[in-house]
């Protein structure tokens, strides 16, 4: 199919961008690397009136390092993550991820705003940057602030992101020489979105404990009991805990969707603990 008529507006920076959202009355997208908006435009499930191409934005693509955190622009894409274009902080964790996503095709156009503002529940980025504990940044009319993914994404496809609003950034905190981590998602194949994710943290000179069970049709949760088990002995003592906190807490789905996401989670630990 086609996509539906619609007028285009290409962005000179985040201020030109914000202003064609608002002139859009609540009718216009923004478009980062187009790999979920564009098909969606040509099957149809988005009719705006207007598309903001943020493509050309340079101040949606910074890089800003400071003591603690690393700032990254909305538009780097998952490929310039895996190869290693960015000063990597989290020892390895980012571009490691990003190898993983999908096909290298949609790497070389797919952005990590993007990816993130599109709030796919089953997506690598909103799983591993709860699992940082990373901030993002929020752009509106009358300035800047900052939301956690927690509470930035309100559900599958859903955000807390208003129309006139724009996701410009991710704030990453930096890991110490001592932070660990282990990612694993279960695929039908390779390239597919996840039907699960387990993703694990330890940092202890950060004081950064978390572990986090992805791909559950909603936002990403964090498994409190496992963390602290996690944070007080060590990955064994987590995957003790694992299995009651992931009943508990995917208490509204079957037992072998619950399976699933166990061994995910399970095996994100033993790698872990392998390291």
């Amino acid at each position: 199919m086609k996509a539906p008529v619609f007028d285009y507006h290409r962005a000179r920076d985040v201020q030109d961008a914000l202003a064609a959202l608002a002139d859009g009355k609540g009718d216009a997208k923004p478009m980062a690397g187009g790999c979920s908006l564009g098909p969606m435009l040509n099957l149809r499930l988005a009719r705006p009136t207007r598309v903001v191409d943020l493509r050309h934005a340079p101040d949606l693509r910074r890089v800003e390092e400071t003591g603690d955190r690393l700032v990254i622009g909305a538009l780097w894409t998952h490929a310039e993550i895996e190869d290693g274009a960015l000063p990597d902080v989290t020892n390895g964790f980012l571009p490691s991820v990003a190898h993983g996503i999908a096909y290298r095709a949609v790497r070389n156009r797919g952005t990590i705003g993007g990816s993130v503002a599109h709030a796919d529940p089953a997506a690598d980025w909103i799983s591993t940057l709860l699992t940082l504990d990373a901030r993002l940044l929020i752009h509106a009319p009358d300035g800047e602030r900052q939301a956690s993914i927690d509470t930035f994404m309100l559900g599958g496809y859903s955000t807390e992101l208003g129309d006139d609003e724009l996701l410009t950034g991710i704030v990453v905190p930096k890991l110490s020489a001592r932070g660990r981590w282990a990612y694993h998602k279960i695929c039908r194949k390779t390239g597919e979105f996840a039907k699960a994710i387990g993703a694990v943290l330890h940092d202890p000179e950060r004081g950064l404990t978390r572990v986090v069970c992805g791909a559950i049709e909603r936002t990403p949760i964090q498994l409190e009991e496992t963390s602290a088990a996690l944070g007080r002995a060590g990955p064994q003592a987590a995957a003790a805990v694992l299995g009651d906190e992931i009943d508990r807490r995917l208490a509204d789905h079957d037992a072998v969707f619950r399976q699933m996401h166990l061994a995910a989670v399970d095996r994100a630990l033993a790698e872990l603990g392998s390291k």
